[in-house]
């Protein structure tokens, strides 16, 4: 998964999305150690002190385990992955709810849309 970074907000809440992402996604495996902060950052194309402090939201967030020695790896609690892959997938949806609503469509109508979708992404 290449890093889909925009000017539009900031580096740093796109770094722990996309990082989260691939977390979620299985790009980076619970208990799995994550590449360096240098690496990361070249490969994202920003500045470390931006990674770094992308990381340690995420080691906030119990995401991310740092290790004194060894760097840091995924956090090994899978209940703790699929809560956070569900919240952040909740507020993704309450988003599109809410811009739904701005534009007039009732609750039946967004239901239509999407099943519809669904039905052309299975062709």
């Amino acid at each position: 998964m290449t890093w889909d970074l925009k000017s539009d907000r900031p580096l740093y809440t796109q770094l722990i999305e996309q990082i989260e992402l691939k977390i979620f996604s299985g790009t980076y495996p619970p208990g799995s150690r994550l590449p360096s902060v240098r690496d990361m950052a070249q490969e994202a194309s920003v500045n470390p002190n931006t990674m770094q402090r992308a990381l340690a939201k995420l080691e906030e967030d119990g995401l991310i385990i740092t290790h004194r020695t060894s760097g840091r790896s995924v956090t090994e609690d899978k209940e703790m992955i699929k809560n956070s892959k569900s919240k952040l997938a909740r507020d993704q949806i309450s988003e599109f709810i809410e811009k739904m609503q701005m534009l007039g469509f009732e609750k039946q109508e967004t239901l239509i849309l999407i099943t519809e979708m669904l039905e052309e992404i299975k062709k």
